[in-house]
């Protein structure tokens, strides 16, 4: 299985940082995890509030552990909540339905990461998170080309 590197996870943190800060977004965090869902990189603007590492985390780490995007994982939230709150509660909390969570595709369509950023509005999360995927020559995968 082929993983993202700590240079392609690096140029996904810079960019991301960069995309939101030229948009005026909220000082974002943004991980980025292998697909085993081990933290590669991660970064926290100042002024990020202290749980947002935590919560950038959850949101790669659930997508890769479920297999599905967060647009995916809401839709059986809202279809199932038992589902959700049992797997989140299995997870320790580490699975979030709101977008902002990434999965990183090499150019096969393999997964070989994901990437999680917080700050702002969740969309706004997202299409940073899309952005550094792409700087990195890569491709984000969100469930809105659904």
């Amino acid at each position: 299985m082929s993983s993202i590197t700590l240079e392609q996870a690096d140029t996904i943190v810079k960019a991301a940082l960069a995309h939101g800060s030229e948009q005026g977004f909220n000082p974002l965090t943004v991980a980025v995890l292998d697909p085993g869902g081990v933290l590669v990189a991660l970064a926290r603007q100042d002024g990020s509030g202290n749980l947002r590492p935590d919560i950038a985390v959850a949101k790669a780490w659930g997508i890769l552990g479920l297999g599905m995007t967060n647009r995916a994982i809401a839709k059986r939230a809202a279809e199932s909540p038992e589902f959700f709150t049992s797997v989140a509660t299995l997870a320790g909390g580490r699975i979030l339905s709101v977008p902002g969570g990434v999965f990183v595709l090499d150019a096969d369509g393999q997964v070989i990461g994901a990437v999680g950023v917080t700050g702002d509005a969740s969309r706004n999360d997202e299409a940073a998170a899309v952005a550094g995927i792409e700087a990195a020559g890569l491709t984000p995968v969100t469930g809105a080309e659904d």
